[in-house]
């Protein structure tokens, strides 16, 4: 039973803190983490509440495997109602923190209300207080987490801040943990800033122990590393160049969109690739890349530490920023870079370091920024209204102007802060906006990997990749290999897909095991670990369980079939690229069909018979 079976409800608006037994029932249903906190946000939110109000909640929470000796086990996710799409949002994130959490003995952390003052909150082990957040509110992230250490007086304390960029209002704003690991997506750190809290801070001495079966869980959680080590994915190219391996690979087959999604191609792909992070710079002969790393219990260690050239503009006069920091990953060095035309691989590192230190999602900024600069190079946006700046794809002066003033949300900043989907709307031209549920895409374009237009269109929290990452099949051939291009059975992967990743979401492991291992490889770390029996069958029903909670959560809040969709220049505009050129995505050929293996009716509602498999409240 590695739960620890107690949850820390936090009431910021009177400052009382409680600790509470965790639903157990639930957790047997919806295993942790993600399925879980969202079970909770179902029963103690409305779903039509102001997602910037005290009456929306905010949960912080680990899966049972979190903190233990299986390997990526050093999750957490946030839940809550998104402000950048009013959907469900989760937001899942490494590092060091999901472990302290459950190391000091606690499966979650419910904040509710709001604070009349700027707070944060110090966890010790069983003991909990807020504190004043005097002197440390309009701190960025780095400043915030420095000042948090100082007053600990313990380097082991784990801090998850949001930084100005959230106090401003920015819709996509993240809660960073260890200065450069992110609940990134949906704008879970706007909510965070919303409740007056500026960081939580945790120090955990117990550790994880609850294990039911304490030699045969070891025994699966060695076998299961030899697998990792031996994928040539997860133990070669993940390990050498992150996330990053992708960049060259996507935009050689036609399917790395650039310029705000108008080409599917992008010239400048291997000047911000991952084996450019590896070349030496000329000005000192160091490369971008200083070494990889690894967050809580992982064997994969697909993190990047990074340099900035030290004569490069972005940071010539920024002493803060000539020092090692989390470098690069592909959806990052993509947004910032393919999807804005800059090519210029320490201005895109520059932008990444700011968004690691105010708190903002690189993947919604960059699109964002390229939605203006569409927009500026349509005449829409002029000079006035950026006090000067032109907004030039292709320019990183651009880039690095747009990312500090997002951070502040000083002058245009507040207005890139909106999100692509507000920005086009205040200016007229909702059709640049490149989203879903009002979420920035990803770096696939959905007509040169058809399965990724669906997963777009049907994601529950708005346009994502790491809710169906059919990329593993339809561009890597695992667990086998399907044709990008092509329509067919892309729904039965969709779903499949999404069932099985709520269900590593929600056991508290990271999703990048999926590329070496499958449920199988899964269920007997699960089984040996916690109380009951857990089978593949178990864990896939209970993903398919969380993926229709969330459905019904965003339906409840107002969301329609008419959500599931894509942009227009996704459906009608063709690729030009040369490997998908005269390609659209057909999700019109797919949507009916996921519909029905769903089995929810035409118009994507759940029905009584899905309500009564899955014994759903309501």
């Amino acid at each position: 039973m590695s739960w620890a079976k107690k949850v820390l409800r936090v009431n910021l608006t009177d400052g009382t803190i409680a600790s509470e037994p965790l639903n157990m029932e639930w957790a047997a249903e919806y295993i942790g983490q993600r399925g879980l906190a969202t079970r909770y946000l179902v029963a103690e939110t409305d779903p039509q509440c102001d997602p910037l109000g005290a009456d929306n909640k905010m949960y912080m929470a680990t899966g049972p495997l979190t903190g233990t000796a299986a390997s990526t086990a050093g999750r957490y996710s946030v839940i809550t109602k998104s402000p950048l799409t009013g959907a469900v949002a989760c937001s899942n994130s490494g590092g060091f923190f999901g472990a302290e959490l459950k190391a000091a003995g606690w499966d979650m952390i419910i904040l509710e209300g709001k604070s009349p003052e700027p707070v944060w909150l110090n966890i010790v082990d069983d003991k909990a207080e807020l504190r004043s957040a005097d002197g440390i509110w309009g701190q960025s992230v780095w400043e915030a987490d420095k000042r948090i250490h100082e007053i600990t007086d313990d380097p082991q304390t784990r801090i998850a801040a949001v930084g100005r960029s959230a106090e401003a209002g920015c819709l996509y704003s993240a809660i960073i943990n260890d200065l450069h690991r992110a609940a990134g997506r949906s704008g879970v750190g706007t909510v965070m800033a919303s409740k007056n809290l500026k960081a939580v801070a945790v120090r955990g001495t117990r550790g994880v122990g609850n294990i039911k079966d304490p030699k045969r869980f070891m025994k699966e959680t060695a076998a299961q590393k030899v697998v990792l080590a031996e994928n040539a994915v997860t133990g070669q190219g993940l390990p050498a160049l992150g996330t990053q391996v992708l960049m060259n690979v996507i935009n050689e087959i036609g399917a790395l969109p650039a310029k705000n999604m108008q080409l599917s191609q992008f010239d400048g792909a291997h000047d911000i690739s991952g084996e450019k992070m590896l070349e030496p710079r000329k000005s000192d002969g160091k490369p971008n890349l200083t070494t990889n790393a690894a967050c809580f219990g992982c064997t994969i260690a697909c993190g990047r530490i990074s340099t900035i050239d030290p004569s490069h503009f972005s940071i010539q006069d920024k002493p803060q920023y000539q020092h090692n920091s989390g470098g690069l990953e592909y959806e990052a060095a993509w947004a910032m870079g393919a999807d804005t035309g800059v090519d210029d691989l320490d201005a895109v590192t520059y932008a990444n370091f700011v968004c690691n230190e105010d708190g903002m999602d690189p993947i919604s900024f960059g699109a964002t920024v390229a939605a203006a600069m569409e927009m500026f190079e349509s005449g829409v946006i002029t000079t006035e209204h950026t006090g000067g700046m032109e907004l030039n794809f292709g320019s990183a002066e651009a880039l690095a102007w747009c990312v500090e003033k997002v951070a502040t949300g000083a002058d245009f900043g507040r207005d890139l802060g909106l999100g692509s989907r507000k920005l086009c709307e205040k200016f007229g031209r909702p059709e640049f906006s490149m989203t879903v549920k009002g979420q920035e895409f990803p770096a696939y374009d959905p007509r040169g990997i058809q399965g990724m237009g669906l997963t777009y269109a049907t994601s529950n929290r708005g346009a994502c990749h790491l809710r169906s990452y059919t990329v593993a099949s339809e561009v890597l051939g695992i667990p086998e290999k399907t044709d990008p291009a092509v329509t067919e059975g892309k729904a039965g992967l969709v779903k499949a897909f999404q069932d099985a990743t709520a269900a590593v979401d929600s056991m508290g492991l990271c999703v990048f095991t999926t590329f070496a291992w499958t449920l199988d490889n899964m269920a007997p770390q699960m089984d040996a670990a916690c109380e009951g029996e857990w089978t593949v069958d178990r864990l896939l029903e209970a993903g398919e369980r969380i993926w229709n909670l969330e459905r019904d959560y965003n339906m409840n809040a107002g969301l329609t079939a008419a959500d599931d969709n894509l942009p227009e220049r996704l459906l009608k505009e063709a690729s030009k690229a040369a490997p998908t050129e005269g390609q659209v995505c057909n999700l019109h050929e797919m949507l009916p069909e996921y519909y029905q293996l769903r089995g929810w009716t035409t118009d994507g509602q759940l029905t009584d018979e899905v309500r009564q498999k899955f014994a759903l409240p309501g």
